[in-house]
C-alpha cells in the first residue's frame, strides 16, 4: 500500500498546495485532478522521492520512504512529462538500455513485443529522432509493458496521444490494475480504463486544491 499523510508544498513564499493526503491499495487507480499550477507535478514528484518532502510522510508498504527508499525504488516506474529518450538510439535500443541502467537485462523478442503492443511494429529500429511526437510518446510508454513494478506514477501520460494510442494505454494500465498493481497519474480528461478482456476498471479522483 501506498499511504500519503499531510504533504505540503511552497514555491518561493507562496504555498501550493496543503494537507494532502490518500492512500494507494494493490488493484486500485487514483487519478489527481487540478487545475494548472495547482501543484500536481511537483507532488508526484515528492512522493517518488524526485523533491524533498517539506512537511508529512510518505509510506510504502508501511515504512517510510525516507528510511527505506532504495526498497521503494525498485517497486516504482515514474513516467514525467520528459520522455527521456536518446534521440540517436532505436526504440529498441532505448528500452534495452533504460533496463540495463535499472540492472535488468532484456531479450529483443521481449522488447519488440513490448513496441508492438504500444502500435510501433515496424518503427522499433528506427532512430527516435525521425520519429514523431506521438510515436516518441508510444515508445516512452512502452516502459510500462516492460516493468515489473508494482506502483505506476505517470504524469500526463495521456498527452500527444491519437485515440488509437489512447485506447493502447487505457489497456495497458488497466491490465496492471486488474493484476493487481497500483496506479497513481495526472490528467486533465475523465479516463476510462477497461482491460484488453473487456473488464471497466473504477479510477477514484483526488482533487488538489490550492493552499488558502
Amino acid at each position: 500500500m501506498l499511504s500519503v499523510h499531510q504533504l505540503s508544498c511552497q514555491r518561493g513564499h507562496k504555498p501550493l498546495f496543503e494537507g494532502v493526503s490518500f492512500a494507494l491499495q494493490a488493484g486500485q487507480a487514483l487519478q489527481i485532478e487540478g487545475e494548472n499550477g495547482v501543484g500536481k507535478t511537483s507532488l508526484l514528484r515528492m512522493i517518488c522521492g524526485l523533491s524533498p518532502l517539506e512537511s508529512g510522510e510518505v509510506n510504502w508498504c508501511g515504512a517510510s520512504t525516507r528510511q527505506d527508499g532504495a526498497a521503494f525504488r525498485q517497486d516504482l516506474l515514474y513516467l514525467g512529462h520528459h520522455l527521456a529518450l536518446k534521440e540517436e538510439l532505436t526504440a529498441l535500443e532505448n528500452l534495452q538500455a533504460d533496463a540495463a541502467v535499472a540492472g535488468r537485462v532484456l531479450n529483443d523478442a521481449q522488447v519488440l513485443q513490448a513496441l508492438s503492443r504500444m502500435g510501433l511494429r515496424g518503427r522499433e529500429h528506427l532512430p527516435v529522432r525521425v520519429m514523431s511526437q506521438g510515436q516518441k510518446r508510444r515508445t516512452a510508454l512502452a516502459r510500462l509493458c516492460l516493468s515489473p513494478a508494482p506502483l505506476w506514477v505517470l504524469d500526463e501520460p495521456f498527452v500527444a496521444l491519437d485515440a488509437q494510442a489512447l485506447d493502447l494505454l487505457c489497456g495497458v494500465l488497466a491490465n496492471h490494475v486488474a493484476a493487481g498493481g497500483l496506479l497513481l497519474f495526472t490528467s486533465h480528461q475523465k479516463v476510462h480504463l477497461q482491460t484488453t478482456a473487456g473488464q471497466a476498471m473504477q479510477v477514484a479522483a483526488y482533487p488538489l486544491k490550492a493552499a488558502a
